[in-house]
């Protein structure tokens, strides 16, 4: 079939890449270490299925020890009664180690007393991506396997989280989809979009392959998923253009890669720090953003999902509600977090035109920005502010009442309204700060208040 566009600059880059690689010249083989790294694969020369097994410790995170018999595993230092975290990467395009799966294991065993087993299969995962797709039924197949000689061990079902990166979602998704849905956890990376939108589910992830499914999208224009596929589903700034990624193809892979492998950087971050990506159930990113879904009553009883490893993501209702799609913000670099607040201008007399104001928070080293529309003959514009730092930090409110479009009929006439903001999620009035004098704003021109809050303890 015709390669789209996508594809043709994935493949060129992948090209360009891989002749830098072999330039500087390939590692001469020696015996077999003690520790087992990734292998490498040239992608000219297609895409048989090798698998490894790769079980990493908390007393040496870079150190894989290969798992082939059952002997290797008892005699690894695996233990039955902890959990595992099974990890799948995806397609690699150059059939090399996934640049970072170091991080994500050493975040891994920082973050929780676990098996952590990577599953490398840059051999299967490498050249054309429609024959990477065609190993995903085999893959799934080899380490379902594998996970019933953990099964024999001792280990629970229930035990078994598998995260997957992008076509390594849809192989954790049918891995779960052959234990009938009893694994406990399978959280996707950007799940891959490609092939996989239309396809059925048995075939890619969904709700029913495991006791609790995840995904986090952002991507989902180019290479990632455009649709549900887990109990909940996080579309990070709205699940494309992530902030900090190139905006034109001149960038180079960068350009093709960057919200794709964002997820991977969200989870690994999620892990090391303890600042909260909490997210918001709501209709549309466009929805939230306006400020028409602030806490997570509907559905989940004010427990509000967040990423990471907390047990069903943070949501401690029973049954679990199915493809929730769950929205938030984030920064453009590490740790990626901030607090949404809602912002509200209340107008003292409505206007005959739509009144638009932007809203600035400035902290010692942050400026986060809003434009509230308030429309004609209406008194009150609602928005979404996402600031790095928490509410007790911001030491202004900055306020500019936009101009007129039509500069040779401006407006000089002063408007006065009341701002009041309250922090995410928004369960009862209470939360809700204003500034206690009234705003006077004019065309064009800034104003500037003080702002100061508690610090909650």
């Amino acid at each position: 079939m015709p390669w789209s566009l996508w594809e043709r600059c994935f493949w060129l880059w992948g090209l360009l890449l891989w002749l830098g690689v072999r330039s500087a010249g390939d590692t001469p083989a020696t015996s077999q270490p003690r520790c087992t790294d990734f292998q490498n694969a040239s992608f000219l020369r297609g895409t048989n299925l090798r698998v490894q097994y790769l079980l990493f410790g908390p007393s040496d995170s870079g150190c894989g020890q290969l798992l082939e018999e059952n002997s290797d595993i008892q005699n690894s230092g695996f233990n039955a009664t902890l959990g595992t975290k099974l990890i799948i990467h995806g397609f690699r395009v150059l059939g090399t180690k996934p640049s970072w799966i170091d991080a994500f294991i050493r975040a891994l065993l920082q973050a929780t007393d676990a098996n952590v087993i990577a599953v490398d299969w840059v051999y299967g995962s490498t050249g054309v991506y429609y024959s990477a797709v065609d190993n995903v039924v085999k893959l799934s197949l080899e380490i379902s396997r594998f996970l019933s000689k953990l099964l024999v061990l001792g280990v629970s079902e229930s035990s078994i989280h598998i995260i997957g990166v992008s076509l390594g979602a849809h192989v954790g998704g049918m891995v779960g989809h052959f234990y009938k849905g009893q694994l406990g956890r399978i959280t996707g990376l950007d799940p891959a979009g490609p092939e996989y939108t239309r396809a059925s589910l048995e075939e890619r992830l969904d709700p029913g392959d495991a006791l609790f499914v995840e995904a986090i999208h952002t991507d989902t224009d180019n290479l990632g998923i455009r649709i549900p596929v887990g109990h909940v589903d996080y579309f990070v700034n709205g699940g494309q253009d992530q902030p900090g990624c190139p905006l034109f193809i001149h960038a180079g892979y960068s350009y093709l890669i960057c919200d794709h492998m964002r997820a991977v950087h969200l989870y690994i971050s999620a892990l090391e720090n303890s600042c909260p990506l909490v997210a918001f159930p709501c209709a549309n990113y466009k929805a939230f953003l306006a400020g028409q879904c602030l806490d997570c009553l509907n559905p989940f009883l004010l427990s509000c999902p967040r990423i990471g490893l907390l047990e069903q993501g943070g949501v401690k209702i029973e049954p679990l509600p199915k493809e929730v799609r769950v929205y938030l913000r984030t920064t453009s670099k590490a740790p990626y977090c901030v607090h949404h607040s809602l912002v509200e201008f209340y107008l003292q007399e409505p206007r005959k035109k739509d009144t638009s104001i932007e809203i600035n928070f400035v902290s010692s080293n942050a400026t986060s920005s809003i434009k509230v529309i308030i429309a004609k003959q209406q008194l009150r514009g609602k928005g979404i502010m996402a600031h790095p730092n928490p509410p007790c930090q911001i030491k202004q409110v900055k306020f500019k009442l936009q101009a007129s479009s039509q500069v040779w009929r401006r407006d000089r006439t002063t408007i006065v309204g009341r701002f009041c903001t309250a922090l995410l999620p928004v369960n009862d009035n209470k939360k809700t700060i204003c500034l206690p004098q009234p705003v006077n704003l004019q065309e064009s021109e800034s104003v500037v208040h003080d702002w100061k809050t508690p610090c909650m303890t």
